[in-house]
């Protein structure tokens, strides 16, 4: 509670900040799909930690139960293609826009109208990429513009990290990594590490997802707007 007593409640006013949450739900038939475990507490908590200091959020968010506050513009996306579409339409208009959504990295090609029926031992699915919203994103930002990404890895979790904030042309990322017990999908809890393109890195220890959405949302003020 101290903490958030002396947090500047204003420091992002006038700011527009678009906020991804959640998981994407690529559609295999109509009673099947291929989803993650992602909950969208972390985005959601960012987007509400923004609302805080004053911003003005949008956030797009895939299927979850998570309850948004009132005053977050709140815009309910399904699919990968659905949350691509949602972000190349509002991106130009913000100032921050924080891609925390897992979104799926493949899709089925191809959409079967009515239930698939078990016929066989065996069914094969042809997939195909999902457009990459954090790099069309980073090849469209401009030089006033924030782009912060998230990784979660399994293995060489900075080495992936480093890479995804060189290719996609994003101004941090923020790594978790799923070798943390209590961090990642499904928790209330989670541990982050955070890195900028100027090399500087940000480790922070296991807190509350309010309490991360808090230090990452600090860091982005301290990095990027605090030096103006």
């Amino acid at each position: 509670m101290a903490q958030r007593f002396f947090l500047n409640r204003s420091e992002l006013n006038g700011k527009k900040v678009l906020i991804t949450a959640g998981p994407t739900y690529e559609q295999i038939d109509p009673v099947r799909f291929i989803g993650n475990y992602s909950t969208g507490k972390m985005g959601v908590a960012i987007a509400e930690e923004m609302q805080n200091r004053g911003a003005e959020v949008t956030l797009v968010l895939g299927p979850s139960s998570v309850k948004v506050n009132t005053g977050i513009k709140l815009v309910p996306v399904k699919t990968a293609e659905d949350m691509f579409t949602a972000c190349e339409k509002i991106f130009p208009g913000c100032d921050i826009a924080v891609m925390s959504a897992a979104v799926a990295d493949y899709t089925p090609v191809n959409n079967a109208l009515e239930k698939i029926k078990k016929t066989g031992h065996e069914l094969t699915l042809q997939l195909t990429k999902t457009k990459d919203i954090l790099k069309t994103l980073g090849e469209q930002k401009t030089g006033k513009q924030v782009l912060v990404g998230f990784a979660l890895e399994t293995n060489n979790e900075t080495a992936y990290a480093l890479q995804k904030l060189q290719t996609k042309n994003a101004d941090m990322i923020v790594l978790n990594s799923l070798q943390d017990a209590g961090a990642g999908f499904g928790h209330d809890t989670n541990k982050i590490t955070i890195f900028d393109k100027d090399g500087t890195t940000f480790p922070f220890d296991m807190k509350s997802k309010k309490n991360v959405a808090i230090d990452i949302v600090n860091t982005i003020i301290q990095q990027f707007y605090a030096k103006n």
